[in-house]
């Protein structure tokens, strides 16, 4: 099973369209989850005495790459939203920074899913590249399929967006009417923070920014989480724990400040 794991890690994605060049290997995360199926699989084979032991019990599976997080500062959302608008792209990034999305899900958005008469998102699917394509696809978890609340000016916004679409069942749809490839978003997040004079983040750093931001003015984990489509509100504090933490600290600073004037009456 550790030889599997470490030639999945070296060689385990093949696409159909380089399936002449030499194999790319899957991320650590991926062969985590194909070793916790596998694992899963091995035991209820073994309830039902199928087989007498677990071949994967005792296999380490590869350690999870931690990337710094990054997010943008409330002083630099201004410039980044008048570059995005400068370059056409205003309306997505907008929407993604006030909704924290994923983004196959924001590239996932048809107009069916928008109700801007109500100010609700449902999130119901996704954009994905599988062998090259880029495909519609279900979403990972049940926790991911969710429906946010958005905002007066987020309505707003997607109005506007709404006339730039014209009969596309797409919210963001390409230039040929089919769903924008996912790492064209990336493409031109970074031409737009280059143009802003603003350091490079991923696109998944925008849905960080968008938690931060909300838990740094007071939204509570739980919300975010929900919010965010996370499994659980602990993932969501485990992630963000360097800004719960320095919640807590400003909250015990405003609490001192509030008691602080009894201590000398």
């Amino acid at each position: 099973m550790q030889k599997f794991y470490k030639k999945l890690l070296e060689q385990g994605r093949v696409d159909r369209l380089e399936s002449r060049r030499q194999a790319k290997g899957l991320s650590p995360k991926t062969v985590r989850n194909i070793h916790q199926i596998i694992s899963s699989a091995m035991n209820l084979a073994r309830e039902q005495k199928l087989i007498t032991a677990n071949p994967a019990e005792g296999c380490a599976p590869p350690q999870l790459e931690h990337k710094e997080m990054k997010t943008l500062l409330v002083e630099q959302l201004q410039s980044f939203r008048r570059e995005a608008k400068d370059s056409g792209v205003f309306e997505l990034y907008y929407l993604e920074l006030a909704t924290g999305l994923r983004r196959g899900e924001l590239l996932g958005l048809k107009w069916e899913d928008i109700d801007l008469e109500r100010g609700d998102l449902r999130v119901r699917r996704q954009i994905a590249r599988i062998n090259g394509e880029v495909v519609e696809a279900p979403l990972k978890t049940k926790n991911a399929y969710r429906t946010l609340p958005l905002a007066e000016d987020t309505i707003g916004v997607l109005e506007a967006q709404r006339k730039k679409t014209g009969s596309s069942s797409w919210v963001f749809p390409s230039p040929t009417g089919v769903p924008i490839f996912p790492d064209s978003v990336l493409h031109m997040l970074h031409r737009v923070l280059k143009g802003a004079g603003l350091p490079r983040v991923r696109f998944h750093d925008l849905r960080h920014t968008y938690a931060t931001l909300a838990l740094q003015n007071g939204v509570d984990v739980k919300t975010v989480s929900g919010m965010l489509g996370h499994f659980s509100a602990g993932f969501t504090l485990d992630t963000y724990a360097h800004v719960t933490t320095a919640s807590q600290r400003q909250a015990a600073k405003t609490m001192d400040g509030i008691l602080s004037g009894s201590l000398r009456s």
